[in-house]
């Protein structure tokens, strides 16, 4: 599935819910995209997806926020205020990344290393006031074990061609 349409951040936290369904221990997925692309609203679905009650809010002046679930912890990254490569060995991050947890990584695509670990690649592009396009790229077997089930979990639902509220 090469892109999600979304209308309205409903229709990108009901992504992230469905995508967030899919999500087992160890997985990795890089968010990219301009601020308030979406990516935070995103990790508000995944969130709900793994029983995550309290808020998700963007990680940004914290680097990592965790988030306890009732079925998988979720690490939710910003390296934005990362300078260099070199900070993602001084937060731990390889370390982080290589647990049970499933990661997202907001601004994931500021190192070259973080693609390393990662089983998805999401870029958010900004297309109007509500509506955004999520192109979802695989980067491991896994991401495309986990990309061919989302396609078949989106069509289940109803949304043909990655295109919500038709």
């Amino acid at each position: 599935m090469p892109s999600f349409k979304s209308h309205t951040v409903d229709d990108t936290i009901a992504f992230g819910t469905t995508l967030g369904a899919l999500l087992g221990p160890g997985d990795v997925l890089l968010l990219s995209g301009d601020l308030g692309a979406g990516k935070t609203q995103f990790a508000k679905g995944v969130g709900t997806a793994l029983g995550v009650e309290e808020d998700i809010i963007s990680p940004t002046f914290n680097i990592l926020l965790v988030h306890l679930g009732t079925t998988l912890t979720l690490n939710h990254w910003d390296l934005y205020r990362l300078g260099r490569a070199e900070d993602l060995d001084d937060i731990d991050y390889f370390a982080q990344v290589a647990s049970d947890a499933v990661s997202l990584v907001e601004w994931g695509d500021r190192f070259a290393d973080t693609a390393l670990d990662a089983d998805l690649d999401l870029r958010f592009r900004y297309l109007g006031e509500h509506e955004r396009d999520i192109e979802v790229t695989p980067l491991s077997a896994r991401g495309e074990v986990l990309n061919a089930r989302l396609a078949r979990a989106l069509e289940a639902e109803g949304l043909r061609d990655g295109e919500c509220n038709e």
